[in-house]
């Protein structure tokens, strides 16, 4: 074989990882039969399902050993063409190793051990955030005391679900036409998803017996279209670093958070959409503590879910685990544990004068740890730059000022001026 420059071989190594890990696919392959559920529903909800192998909708003819094995022989190619300290190698092997820990979770669907892995994968509800004394719980517990205090105070406009998916469908696809021209991005219908909406590649799936509102759709467009398909479309479009067109789960913090983030900044988000996501990690925690399925529907149907919601929330937290308690699917923490760690690194960013390293948090499937490593490659000309932005990241002037801003709040008294205001309130409220 020809000598190979270090592009040629990085190109090689991470296009055999893309296609690798093509036939994996997780959410899939741990959404239980509809049969499961109905039995659940007929139950009353009272009894607890018995899950097996043959009763998730896609049993899976993967061989998850010669996958494994496949993915061994990348691993060795990667120590074999680049040196051991490469920054590069070492992230490929990394992402690797998900997809080897996925594989062996998914040999290990409705046991204990699937819940060991997902905590590997994805976190934990008592995992720290970086660098910080609180936990993913802690936030959570804090976020359900302040949202329950204010959901009962506002009112949100455009919420009514009056759209059906064929409706919404077409809704979607004419604002991706007005992103995305001529790449086809497309909304479809589905029967296939537990969700509302999912995005995979570069088509949003709709759940065909959902309604949908206005507000749904303007949701669906940041979270779905601008973040989740246009990281995966600028990362196809990388000439070398193929891999940051594929999101293991390492990646999934960032890239949630980064849609959550965007909710916020273009202030299409609400009250019920913050409680909807922070109501699911504390189902997590709840799961994680020992709470069963019946339990984790209790708790959703407390919180003033309608029956239809708890059903697939509570399915959706025990996703490939054990119904029976301590075995959830833990990738729902990873909303807002991602939105404190882009919102951090950004801050950090603009503090350090390194404003230009945001954006890159788009150049496809990224971890925010590997921004830095990313931006690195791009000055080297291993990385292109993000080809779809979305306008607060193209320019982010905006976002600078904030940071700026948002760094100074860290040094205010919240607890004097919550009293002087606090005040002011009783006076005259």
């Amino acid at each position: 074989m020809a000598w190979q420059t270090y592009k040629e071989k990085l190109k090689f190594l991470s296009s055999a990882l893309v296609t690798a890990q093509e036939p994996i696919r997780i959410l899939n392959s741990i959404r239980p039969k509809p049969e499961v559920v109905e039995q659940f529903r007929q139950s009353s909800f009272k009894d607890i399902p018995k899950i097996r192998p043959e009763d998730y909708s896609s049993s899976s003819d993967l061989d998850c050993g010669k996958k494994i094995s496949e993915l061994q022989d990348i691993k060795a190619k990667i120590r074999l063409e680049l040196k051991p300290t490469d920054d590069f190698g070492y992230l490929l092997t990394e992402i690797a190793d998900q997809y080897i820990l996925i594989l062996e979770m998914l040999q290990n669907r409705g046991t204990k051990r699937f819940s060991e892995i997902s905590k590997k994968l994805y976190g934990s509800t008592s995992d720290h955030l970086v660098s910080d004394k609180n936990t993913v719980l802690q936030m959570s517990l804090l976020l359900y005391k302040i949202l329950t205090g204010i959901k009962n105070t506002l009112t949100i406009p455009n919420n009514d679900k009056i759209l059906t998916a064929d409706q919404a469908m077409e809704d979607l696809n004419n604002r991706f036409l007005s992103t995305y021209g001529d790449l086809r991005i497309e909304a479809v219908i589905s029967d296939g998803i537990i969700s509302d909406a999912a995005a995979g590649g570069d088509k949003i799936k709709l759940r065909k017996d959902a309604m949908f509102s206005k507000r749904d759709l303007d949701i669906f467009e940041v979270h779905e279209g601008w973040v989740h398909v246009g990281t995966t479309i600028n990362g196809r479009l990388q000439n070398v670093a193929k891999w940051l067109s594929i999101g293991p789960p390492r990646c999934t913090s960032t890239q949630e958070g980064l849609a959550v983030l965007m909710e916020i900044f273009t202030f299409r988000t609400s009250v019920m959409r913050a409680q909807i996501i922070n109501d699911r990690i504390i189902a997590v925690a709840k799961a994680e503590d020992g709470a069963d399925l019946v339990q984790v529907f209790e708790y959703f149907r407390t919180e003033g879910y309608s029956e239809e919601d708890c059903i697939k929330n509570s399915f959706r937290v025990f996703r490939g685990g054990d119904f029976t308690g301590g075995c959830p699917f833990t990738k729902d923490i990873s909303y807002c544990k991602g939105f404190v760690e882009n919102y951090n690194f950004m801050r950090t960013a603009i503090r350090a004068n390194k404003p230009f390293l945001i954006p890159f948090l788009f150049a496809g499937k990224v971890h925010v740890d590997d921004v830095p490593l990313i931006y690195r490659g791009y000055k080297e000309g291993l990385v292109l730059p993000p080809t779809y932005l979305p306008q607060q990241f193209a320019d982010i002037n905006g976002i600078a000022v904030w940071m700026s801003f948002s760094s100074f709040f860290n040094k205010v008294d919240l607890k004097s001026v919550q009293n002087h205001y606090n005040k002011l309130f009783a006076q005259h409220i």
